[in-house]
């Protein structure tokens, strides 16, 4: 079999290989292949092809995966307005006691759960600033 079949296959096997997973790296490799595939019909020695397919496929990754990395893989953030809540004062309508995971509060006409930055239970009708909000408790302050 002729060497340029043999680089062709190998940069065949890279694409392939490119699709299977997610990552955007197989590719380089497939084009370095294919680059030591041409270099292969004006050359039979085999470490001429190799030395050109490895350099080709690290120079290609090096310059173009910081640049791809900009529009590949970018998880968009969700913002949502339950975010507006914080810095927020509120009431305390149920004591909050973060060893028993209950408590609750009252922002404007909406009730949140809630949990106390520190461990301290907070009573009753108590006045407390939201610090933050983590999944669907909101972190409060007194």
């Amino acid at each position: 079999m002729e060497m340029w079949a043999i680089w062709l296959i190998i940069s065949g096997l890279f694409f392939i290989g490119e699709i299977i997973t997610v990552g955007f790296l197989l590719f380089w490799f497939g084009f370095g292949a294919l680059i030591a595939m041409v270099v292969s019909l004006f050359t039979s020695n085999i470490i001429i092809q190799t030395v050109v397919f490895l350099i080709t496929s690290v120079i290609l990754l090096l310059i173009t995966k910081p640049f791809v990395k900009k529009f590949v893989n970018k998880e968009p953030s969700i913002v949502t307005n339950a975010y507006n809540i914080v810095g927020k004062k509120a009431i305390v309508i149920e004591d909050i006691d973060n060893i028993q995971n209950k408590g609750l509060i009252r922002v404007g006409s909406e009730v949140w759960s809630a949990k106390c930055e520190t461990d301290e239970k907070v009573p009753k009708d108590t006045e407390v600033t939201i610090t933050d909000i983590k999944g669907v408790k909101a972190i409060i302050k007194v």
